[in-house]
């Protein structure tokens, strides 16, 4: 009778315990804010299919695409095709963008439909590449560490995937890709919002992100950001842009990638809206320091169009001039709380010096202070330009994390930390103004 008692009161004990776990579990998940990942420039898949308009610049490529489904969608980004030579003009000619000067807009190369799959999910931020996800891993260990804190995918936790090749325009230009990709986000806050009981959202960015965001907060009305918008988390955000865009414009870039060509892919890195979008702002960097540097002349941020014209991509100025300049001297508070965090400490193209061999050559580089992709002054931009002062109601707070590179922001574990611990911080702001009250 004695044991029959015992193994009541052990089940007792073990169904209170598990009760007091779930609540817990759903205590701390109903604290959570809903979470929005907005990735950088090459941060999520991309996918495209072909029509009959397509015309390939060979047979190779004619005859060769990465597996399609039924509706003949197949993978673009990341196409692990790239990697061997005869493939790597096919992946470029599908992924080049050209801009209409009648439309006063960018389009798809003839024949090639692109789409984003899984908006909304964090499914095709996690890797680039699911077949590959030891060498393609983007989000995945954040999104790990966000689970392990109440976040789930498609409850409190979405993700914003985006055609990163295209950029945005200012007002009075058209700008169809852009444009539909900040209704979409719009949607999507309300959807998370509606779905987690009215809780504001938290925006988590990274890279080119930042910039979407920032343009999307302005074009946003003030009641909507104060209703919707809880924080807005920017991780290793280009504000005025960077050097290494005037080497992907000038020699190519491999991006890291092994074994490719950087002159196969220069046009079609050329021909990326988003890339112009990147290049060093003359509203933060200066106007003295030379950036690029050759035999017979230099140039700084503030000689873009002079640049664009030697390197021999003159159709990349009118673009820059009306669309891209415009656009990156629109450094507006938004009068929503806002985190930088970012690394430093980690050699950053600073100055590129171009010898005898002309742009077709790599040049030789000095470096300077940065995440080893973003300078310094670019990541400062936002403080520098007096978002942090005392008399901002909505001041900026800055994170950074020596030795932490733009990428490994989203991998090391020291960074993890400090993402996961500042998500925690904001979601405990309202917890700890509702325990005051009460």
């Amino acid at each position: 009778m004695a044991s029959l008692i015992n193994v009541i009161k052990l089940a007792m004990l073990s169904l209170a315990l598990t009760t007091l776990t779930t609540y817990q579990a759903t205590s701390i998940k109903n604290q959570l804010h809903p979470l929005i990942l907005i990735p950088g420039n090459g941060g999520n898949q991309l996918e495209a299919r072909l029509t009959s308009d397509y015309k390939p610049s060979n047979l190779l490529c004619k005859l060769y695409t990465n597996k399609k489904d039924k509706d003949g969608w197949f993978r673009l980004w990341f196409d692990p095709s790239v990697l061997l030579a005869p493939f790597t003009k096919c992946f470029a000619e599908r992924m080049t963008l050209y801009y209409d000067p009648i439309l006063d807009d960018y389009c798809n190369a003839p024949g090639v439909e692109t789409r984003v799959s899984n908006f909304g999910s964090t499914q095709s931020l996690l890797y680039l590449d699911p077949n590959l996800q030891g060498i393609t891993t983007y989000m995945a260990s954040l999104v790990e560490s966000l689970e392990q804190i109440g976040y789930t995918d498609g409850e409190n936790l979405f993700g914003a995937p985006y055609d990163f090749r295209y950029g945005l325009a200012p007002e009075g230009h058209p700008c169809q890709v852009g444009s539909t990709f900040l209704d979409d986000l719009k949607t999507l806050v309300e959807i998370a919002s509606s779905s987690n009981g009215g809780k504001r959202v938290i925006l988590l960015s990274h890279s080119l992100g930042g910039l979407y965001v920032l343009e999307f907060l302005n074009r946003s009305p003030l009641a909507w950001r104060q209703k919707y918008i809880k924080h807005f988390i920017a991780l290793s955000a280009p504000w005025g842009g960077t050097v290494e865009e005037m080497l992907v414009f000038a020699s190519g870039s491999t991006l890291g990638v092994p074994l490719v060509d950087p002159l196969l892919v220069r046009d079609e890195q050329r021909s990326s809206e988003s890339n112009l979008w990147l290049m060093p702002s003359p509203y933060v960097f200066s106007k003295k320091a030379p950036l690029v540097i050759t035999p017979n002349t230099s140039y700084s941020a503030h000689e873009i169009t002079r640049f664009l014209q030697d390197i021999g991509y003159p159709e990349g100025v009118h673009p820059y001039i009306t669309r891209t300049v415009p656009l990156v001297g629109n450094l507006t508070p938004t009068e929503v709380p806002i985190t930088c965090i970012f690394g430093s400490g980690v050699a950053t193209s600073e100055t590129l010096f171009y010898g005898d061999g002309g742009f077709d050559k790599q040049p030789e580089i000095i470096y300077g202070d940065g995440d080893g992709t973003v300078n310094m002054v670019s990541l400062m931009a936002l403080e520098s330009a007096g978002w942090g002062n005392k008399t901002s109601d909505k001041p900026i707070k800055v994170i950074k994390i020596p030795g932490i590179s733009h990428t490994s922001i989203l991998k090391e574990d020291i960074a993890l930390v400090a993402i996961i611990g500042e998500i925690n911080y904001v979601n405990s702001i309202n917890a700890i103004s509702v325990l005051k009250s009460g």
